[in-house]
This record gives C-alpha cells, structure tokens and sequence, in this order.
C-alpha cells in the first residue's frame, strides 16, 4: 500500500530585523509567503491529501492553512516538527555581523558538528522521524502533508539517505515553500521527490 507524506517547508516570514526567530513566537508569513502558501495549495489541489499537521509556530499554521481548506481538513498540530531550539534565537547572527561577533558567543560555536548553539542533530532526525510515521498512519494508502522548517525537514532527509548530519547550511535544498516528498510501501521508505512549486530561494537567507 503506497502512502506518500509531503514535508513542506513554511513560506516566507515577515522579518523586517532580519533575525534568527527560531521559535520565537508571532513571526506571521509575509505577503510573499501568503502567496507561496496559496501556490502550494494549487499545485497539491489534485492529490489525495487526507492529513495535513503542521509545527506549532504561527508561520508553519498559516502555511498549512490554505492547503487544508482546500481539501476541507482540519489542521492538526505535531510538537515534532517544531524548529530546532538555538541559542541565538532573537538575534542578528549573518557572518560578519551581530551575535557572531560577540566574544560571548564564542563557546556556542566549538562544536558544528552536534551542534553546539542548539538542538543535536540526531534529536531533530529522530523526533521528525516520528512525526512521519504519524501521519503516514493517519493517511494510509492516501498522502498527507506536514508543515514544518528547512533544518529539521534537511535534517529529516539526511538522516532518511544516510548521510552525516552536520553539513553547510548553504548547501541545503529545501526552499521556500518546497515539498520534500517521502512515498512509502508500507513502512518502507521507497524514494524522495524534491519539488518546488514557489519557485527556488536562496538558502542562506537569515531566519528563513
């Protein structure tokens, strides 16, 4: 039985002071992601969506929203597909300027490789991880779809192609809005589809 569960990423977020909102509550999408939100909502019309859960921040529900309109489902809510926790949340951390800067901040950045300013990368992987299975159990033989943040849903798909977790964060695919597709036989993960209906961005913008 093959059930297909769709990881997107939210759209873009009104984020004026450029910073690392994180989990930060009240960080709404902007226009631009309203739009991508709706785009999204278009491109999935004609799957057979029976499940849509988002993270808990306001800018993964408001993505969800319009998609599960569309398909007259409730929004369900899943912890685990949260943002990851940082320690620089609220703050300017682009290279070269704010936090980074700071001799503070210094010892948060010793280890890249767990990481030391945040969430380990194998907690993200493993807590992700269930919430796929959730929802691949509330969709059965169908598709659903989970709202959540480019590192967890980068972290999710690395971990599922046996790569080494820790990476450059420039070198993620995972835009704005972007459908990250695992279909599965069953329990069994068969392929990844990669798409991106809103168009591509630039993964190194701050916060996004």
């Amino acid at each position: 039985m093959t059930t297909v569960v769709h990881m997107l990423r939210h759209g873009e977020v009104h984020n004026p002071e450029k910073i690392l909102y994180g989990r930060l509550p009240n960080f709404r999408l902007s226009e631009r992601g309203q739009r991508q939100a709706l785009t999204v909502a278009e491109a999935v019309a004609g799957h057979d969506l029976a499940y849509v859960v988002a993270s808990p921040l306001q800018r993964a529900q408001e993505t969800a929203a319009p998609i599960a309109g569309a398909h007259r489902l409730d929004i369900a809510t899943d912890e685990g597909l949260i943002e990851a926790a940082n320690v620089f949340e609220g703050q300017r951390v682009a290279v070269g300027d704010g936090a980074l800067r700071q001799p503070k901040a210094w010892p948060h950045l010793v280890n890249p490789f767990k990481p030391s300013w945040g969430e380990p990368y194998v907690e993200i992987a493993h807590r992700m991880l269930g919430a796929v299975h959730r929802a691949r159990v509330k969709a059965e033989g169908r598709e659903a779809l989970c709202v959540s943040h480019q590192l967890p849903i980068w972290t999710l798909r690395r971990f599922l192609e046996a790569k080494r977790l820790w990476h450059d964060p420039r070198q993620r695919q995972c835009s704005l809005a972007s459908l990250t597709s695992l279909v599965f036989d069953g329990e069994e993960l068969l392929e990844i589809v990669y798409s991106e209906p809103a168009g591509t961005t630039d993964p190194k913008v701050t916060g996004a």
